[in-house]
């Protein structure tokens, strides 16, 4: 790639430190969890902002050209950079995933990264009144 043979090996990490009033990071819990090979349960986590490197690079794996929807597993793979006591989030862990919790950082990914927030607007369903709620869970348990 032409931004590689310009920019170096620093180009193809991730990205520094965010400058201050810039939230660059979102922690999330997860609403069922992983369970590693070892049957530990992994809910508390964290996502980071995409770059245009995230959503670029994966389209040339041979794993996307062949299914689309893996795009997904190895954009996932890299802003996800906390799952519990995970080592290291990969596509692997990712494909692990309960359906649920897939869709959980999906819908995350998508409020953080194309509408620049972690919150949801909601209704109570008994009063009416209207809030916001941080969709990334506040404490284990909350979504």
């Amino acid at each position: 790639m032409v931004l590689d043979l310009i920019a170096g090996p620093a180009a193809m990490r991730a990205p520094g430190p965010a400058p201050a009033g810039l939230r660059t990071e979102f922690p999330f819990v997860l609403p069922r969890g992983y369970v590693d090979d070892a049957g530990v349960l992994h809910r508390e986590g964290s996502m980071r902002l995409a770059t245009a490197r995230d959503e670029i690079a994966p389209l040339r794996d041979p794993r996307v050209r062949d299914n689309e929807a893996y795009l997904t597993v190895l954009l996932l793979s890299e802003v996800v950079t906390r799952l519990g006591s995970v080592p290291q989030v990969t596509p692997r862990v990712i494909e692990g995933m309960f359906a649920s919790d897939l869709a959980f950082l999906q819908d995350l990914y998508r409020r953080v990264n194309q509408e620049g927030t972690s919150q949801a607007a909601v209704t109570c369903p008994s009063c009416q009144h209207e809030f916001n709620v941080e969709i990334g869970g506040a404490s284990p348990g909350g979504s």
